[in-house]
């Protein structure tokens, strides 16, 4: 049951993290700060629900839930990232950047902790590197989509903001996309190197097809197919119509990132 719950609270530690590095993606010259403050303020919230979820596993005990190293990454990240939210009410522009650059670092290291915990295989193996990877590149894409869908909503009330924050977020979601698809097809031989990732991928053909055909269908197929729509309505330029597709995507990348962790659970495999 630990490692149910432990699985499946990965979602709210990625949407942390790709959401901060989803924040520095737009210009922050051309946005009000209103904008980050409410952005950072939504993702130090994701941080602490993972946190205090990873938390109430390893006060019960429970095996599988982690350790206290791990946990003690993921405090560090919301400390930096309370931080740096903090900063963004005040007028000390090299103490917000390093703020933000210590969230982000912070942020890769805890979220590279929780991945290795699942590793098929030896420290050194080939496949170890892509557990990190697999994660980032799924906190990539849950991060750009939300980013996109608040900078969106943004609109509504600065109606004289350039089109192109909107533009690069998108971009920024697209290639996301692009490296998660690259990471879920590059994976899969080099996971069947090994002995215990041969066995994985073997177990997951014969007992759960259906669940693999799936997340490769919603994330990232499916998202890089509302990309196109996306793309469409910001050459109009249309960016109401843009956020309510980036609704869309939000569904379909989120789906996706629970079936990966679906498959986590059964397989430890990071598809």
């Amino acid at each position: 049951m630990a490692r149910f719950s432990d699985c499946f609270l990965l979602l709210f530690g990625q949407l942390a993290v790709g959401g901060v590095i989803g924040l520095a993606v737009p210009p922050f010259s051309l946005i009000d700060r209103g904008f980050y403050r409410s952005s950072a303020g939504l993702f130090l919230a994701f941080a602490a629900m993972f946190v205090a979820g990873k938390l109430v596993l390893l006060v019960r005990g429970q095996t599988g839930a982690g350790s206290a190293a791990e946990l003690a990454a993921w405090i560090a990240f919301t400390a930096a990232l309370a931080t740096y939210t903090a900063s963004l009410w005040g007028d000390a522009p090299r103490r917000r950047a390093r703020a933000f650059a210590s969230t982000v670092l912070l942020g890769l290291l805890a979220l590279a902790v929780s991945a290795l915990r699942f590793r098929l295989g030896p420290w050194l193996g080939v496949g170890t590197p892509l557990y990190p990877l697999a994660f980032l590149s799924g906190a990539l894409a849950l991060g750009a989509v939300v980013t996109g869908m608040l900078l969106g909503h943004w609109y509504l009330i600065d109606l004289g903001l350039s089109i192109e924050p909107l533009e690069r977020v998108f971009r920024f979601f697209v290639a996301a996309l692009a490296l998660q698809l690259v990471i879920m097809v590059a994976g899969v031989p080099l996971l069947a190197t090994t002995t215990e990732g041969a066995a994985a991928l073997a177990a997951l053909w014969r007992d759960s097809r259906p669940l693999l055909y799936t997340r490769l269908v919603l994330g990232p197929l499916a998202p890089l197919g509302v990309a196109v729509l996306i793309h469409r309505t910001l050459r109009i330029p249309q960016t109401m119509a843009a956020t309510g597709l980036f609704y869309i995507a939000i569904l379909a990348v989120l789906v996706g990132e629970m079936l990966g962790r679906l498959i986590l659970l059964r397989t430890s495999l990071p598809l």
